[in-house]
């Protein structure tokens, strides 16, 4: 099966592709419905957003513009958008309700809380745990009334998601989307994930914002070299083989469609080499929420 074509199924019985682009950094409508253009044709189907990203309005207008240029419906499209943090709560379903206005569709995919923790709260207060069941029965309530297909979580660790499981509202989170890469990769969170049959989503796939770490690694670039592709093609590809989807962000056309061409395997002594690399963390850290 092409890469284009994969779909992870989720505990609750639909399907999410394996790979989609992220539209973190997007900004603009040109520069949005440019990017989406590209991705349509290179057959990309997922599109990864976030309140937080600022950019719901561009992404909706985009698809909703360019779907029958490429033959697509909506339900051709997976649509993920995540709650901001400082609206954890009681606010989450009104939040649900502008993510779904400015997307300008009738539901959304996949809804994710992005961040264990709630703005303004001290990160070792419990009331992120209060808040965080709260945001969680809203987005039960969103499910049940049609907003949303598909919920699950952003940034959890073992420890957040073992509290979400013992009081899940009739609902058990479909997919925890958290930085994975050679770099950072956590195995009893796999395992766990693994276990309870929550998807994995890797985001920072290629490394840190504007740094060349991963990139540039020398071993990363061996690794390619032998395999006559790209760093990026390969760090992408260690996601999948791993059945962790991706969502690399791009907005040129040469990246967005190289970012697709992953249907080569990685031998075994290379992803073994790839997975005792140094760990280096690029972005905020789960295990400081309580």
């Amino acid at each position: 099966m092409s890469l284009k074509h994969l779909k992870y199924p989720l505990n609750n019985g639909n399907f999410m592709p394996a790979i989609g682009l992220g539209t973190w950094l997007i900004k603009g409508e040109e520069n949005m419905l440019n990017a989406i253009d590209i991705a349509l044709e290179a057959g990309y189907r997922l599109f990864d957003t976030a309140t937080m990203y600022n950019n719901e309005v561009e992404l909706g207008k985009a698809i909703k513009t360019l779907l029958p240029k490429h033959g697509l419906t909506r339900k051709d499209v997976f649509i993920t958008t995540k709650l901001y943090p400082s609206d954890h709560g009681e606010k989450a379903f009104e939040a649900i309700k502008t993510s779904l206005k400015r997307l300008n569709c009738e539901y959304i995919d996949l809804y994710l809380i992005h961040w264990p923790g709630a703005y303004g709260v001290s990160s070792r207060s419990k009331e992120n745990s209060t808040l965080r069941d709260l945001s969680w029965q809203q987005m039960v309530k969103a499910v049940n009334l049609g907003m949303v297909k598909n919920i699950g979580v952003s940034n959890y660790t073992v420890g957040h998601l073992q509290e979400l499981l013992s009081n899940h509202h009739g609902i058990k989170p479909v997919v925890n989307q958290v930085e994975w890469h050679p770099f950072w990769h956590q195995k009893e969170l796999y395992n766990y994930c693994k276990k309870e049959r929550i998807q994995l989503q890797a985001y920072q796939s290629l490394g840190g914002e504007k740094n060349n770490e991963l990139l540039g690694n020398k071993v990363v670039k061996n690794v390619a070299e032998k395999l006559g592709k790209n760093p990026g093609q390969v760090l992408l590809r260690w996601s999948i083989q791993q059945n962790v989807a991706v969502i690399p962000k791009s907005k040129t056309k040469e990246r967005i469609f190289g970012n697709m061409e992953l249907d080569f395997p990685i031998p075994d002594d290379l992803m073994a080499t790839l997975n005792t690399m140094n760990q280096t963390k690029y972005d905020w850290d789960p295990e400081t929420i309580l």
